[in-house]
């Protein structure tokens, strides 16, 4: 496909099953947060194309007046082959575009990427290390019904020094935020966090995050899990770790990272953590009833949450957090290349995998309830997803069982239907 927006290729294909079943536009819209124009169009491919109107488009025009004869082409090519058999000089594109319009060779002269272009498909160009080949990413592909979210920080400097760290929460549907503000990163500040956009936009299905030490929480020992995991787990929770050093795998919440810093941060000079606190409310008022996000077809960020209900958290749950909180049953999920020795690292442990997977992405679960590690793989968008590893997975505590009023109506989502 030549979509990069994997989100917009899972709701038209909602879609798709949708109109198979005959489901009406007030149905469909109710489940998809898009606009009518936006329905009625891939409808209207779908009728005439079926489910390979799925990919949009192609964008490349089918005839272009402006191409250059294959006789320039050539003479770039004989151009390049004797500035390489000459005594001194240079040989590059740019050197053969000077070699071009020093002797007045063309009337047109091509731009240096062009050149660049084809003296690399004539093999001019080589390289001693091995082409990196693009993995499959298993992106979660979560149906309308799951609520997903995504955390991540940043932090900036006051006037006078002061360092804060912003926390920030967004819904994937919807892309309602919440925002938390702290002059510290710790495991309390990224706790106190995740109980406040519990209250704000509810208890999520799944949670997305990076491998900071506040999130993991981890320690010495291996399979001791930090305050911040037990606290996700108490509430019912899954949390899918994104692989270490790719902050654009949680590319929706590092957008709204970059949309805080260039709207406000830079708009406006802040004295004090007290300032900044009563600054920020009219970012969050602009975000929430102004700001249309390309994601959701013309929809604010208001209208979107309007269609959407979620179970948010009460004051008093939030009191009845325990301090010591224990081990509860349920899902911990990571995302992982596998290494050159064909191993995969989850919080300080490597996992055996297959070298014949390396560099390809593998998706891990941790269940703590059967006590066991497994392993999937999806080698490509159009191959299926399979489980190719399954280890034992003790831990020294108790796994408590999840409270009643925290279970959720729906099955559990299985992960080889969302990656």
């Amino acid at each position: 496909m030549n979509e990069k927006n994997l989100q917009e290729i899972a709701y038209r294909r909602q879609a798709f099953k949708f109109f198979d079943r005959g489901k009406s536009t007030h149905q469909i819209l109710h489940q998809i947060p898009r606009s009518r124009s936006w329905l009625f169009k891939w409808k209207r491919r779908f009728s005439r194309d079926g489910w390979k109107a799925l990919d949009s488009s192609a964008k490349t025009p089918k005839s272009s007046p402006h191409a250059y004869e294959p006789s320039l082409r050539h003479l770039v090519l004989r151009v390049r082959g004797r500035l390489e058999r000459a005594k001194v000089g240079l040989i590059g594109a740019r050197a053969v575009r000077s070699e071009l319009q020093l002797k007045r060779l063309v009337k047109t002269l091509p731009s240096i990427s062009t050149i660049k272009r084809w003296l690399r498909a004539a093999g001019f160009f080589h390289s001693d290390s091995e082409p990196q080949v693009k993995a499959y990413y298993p992106t979660p592909q979560f149906p309308a019904e799951w609520f997903f979210v995504s955390c991540d920080w940043l932090a900036r400097y006051l006037e006078g020094g002061t360092k804060v760290f912003v926390f920030h929460t967004i819904d994937h549907h919807t892309h309602a935020l919440d925002q938390t503000i702290s002059t510290v990163k710790t495991t309390e500040a990224a706790c106190a966090h995740l109980l406040h956009s519990l209250t704000e936009l509810g208890v999520p299905d799944f949670l997305q995050i990076d491998n900071d030490a506040a999130f993991t929480g981890l320690g010495k020992k291996r399979r001791v899990f930090g305050r911040f995991v037990r606290l996700a787990l108490h509430f019912g929770i899954e949390l899918l770790f994104i692989p270490p050093a790719e902050p654009k795998r949680n590319s929706v919440v590092e957008r709204v990272n970059g949309l805080w810093v260039s709207s406000f941060w830079e708009k406006d000079h802040f004295t004090s953590l007290r300032d900044l606190l009563k600054k920020r409310e009219k970012f969050l008022k602009w975000y929430e009833q102004d700001y249309a996000p390309p994601a959701l077809q013309g929809l604010r960020v208001k209208e979107a949450s309007g269609k959407r209900h979620r179970r948010k958290l009460r004051c008093r749950e939030v009191e009845s957090v325990p301090e010591e909180l224990p081990m509860t049953e349920g899902r911990i999920h990571f995302v992982r290349r596998v290494g050159a020795d064909g191993r995969i690292d989850i919080l300080k442990e490597r996992w055996r995998v297959s070298k014949s997977l390396r560099g390809e992405y593998v998706w891990a679960t941790i269940n703590l309830s059967q006590k066991c590690l497994i392993i999937y793989h999806r080698r490509s968008a159009k191959a299926t997803a399979k489980m190719i590893k399954q280890y034992a997975y003790k831990i020294e505590e108790k796994v408590s069982k999840l409270p009643p009023r925290y279970r959720r109506s729906k099955k559990r989502v299985s992960v080889l239907q969302i990656i």
